[in-house]
């Protein structure tokens, strides 16, 4: 049974103090037994309609959870998404206020810019493809909302927690060298490396991602056709990571290395204000 308007509202705006606050909060599953993966979303999408009254827009979508490392990790066998607020984007080479986040982790993964909109619920790998204007390395930071475990019952939080907590996401940064895929680029074949303060962390490959990182954008066209949504022109479509997470600590500087394909950049200050924010 759907969660009541009210309910749904309430735990969308103790998502966004949270946010402000930069606290964090049992598991929604755990205080709000019952609640299920559509009263997720419609949580999510009351905390954007928030975030848009305080002046933010929508600019896109991320999808998570689209790789077997992330999916073991989180015991799930599907992907979730979330929306991009234009306030998270970074501009390559950003220095990020690590206080802007709670318990940050970076992954690095393939962005898709929409040129046609996108609409399911029949949307295919090639319907993206043709969509697509370009595509580019990116790096996506991770905000922690609501706890892993359980401080109370010691359960672990669900897919449920994430997409009510915007899947996870947190913020974006854009670089490399923007392609489309042709026949000499297979965006199922970009490998990429993140770097640590020059230490190779995590290695992979995008084919990682649901065996081609467009089949990710199509299932979100597909799943957002059954909320009555479209992916628009222009929009920012980040397709998942094909690398496991990895913490960002005080002054940590980041890469991510896609070859060929150029490399994106991001440094964790402890400054509070944001700095050189798109």
């Amino acid at each position: 049974m759907a969660l009541p308007q009210e309910q749904i509202r309430q735990l969308a705006r103790r998502i966004a103090q949270a946010d402000e606050a930069r606290e964090i909060l049992r598991p929604l599953t755990i205080t709000n037994p019952g609640i299920t993966l559509e009263d997720g979303y419609a949580v999510q999408s009351a905390w954007a309609d928030i975030k848009i009254a305080q002046g933010a827009a929508i600019v896109g979508h991320k999808i998570g959870l689209t790789s077997k490392a992330m999916q073991s990790q989180s015991v799930v066998n599907e992907p979730d998404y979330g929306v991009i607020l234009d306030d998270t984007v970074y501009e390559n080479g950003s220095s990020i206020p690590l206080g802007a986040f709670h318990a940050p982790r970076v992954e690095i993964e393939l962005a898709f810019v929409l040129k046609s909109d996108l609409k399911g619920p029949r949307c295919t790998l090639f319907d993206v493809l043709r969509a697509t204007e370009y595509i580019c390395p990116a790096i996506e930071i991770l905000n922690s909302r609501l706890e892993k475990i359980d401080s109370v019952t010691g359960q672990k939080r669900t897919i449920v927690d994430s997409i009510c907590a915007n899947a996870g996401y947190g913020g974006l940064v854009m670089g490399g060298r923007p392609f489309l895929p042709t026949d000499d680029i297979d965006p199922a074949w970009i490998g990429g490396a993140c770097l640590r303060n020059g230490e190779i962390e995590e290695t992979g490959l995008s084919a990682g991602v649901l065996g081609h990182p467009a089949n990710a954008i199509a299932w979100l066209s597909n799943k957002m056709a059954a909320h009555g949504a479209t992916l628009k022109a222009g929009e920012i479509l980040l397709s998942g990571s094909f690398i496991r997470p990895v913490p960002a600590r005080p002054g940590d500087t980041f890469q991510a290395d896609f070859g060929r394909h150029g490399s994106v950049n991001c440094h964790f200050s402890t400054n509070p204000a944001k700095e050189a924010q798109a």
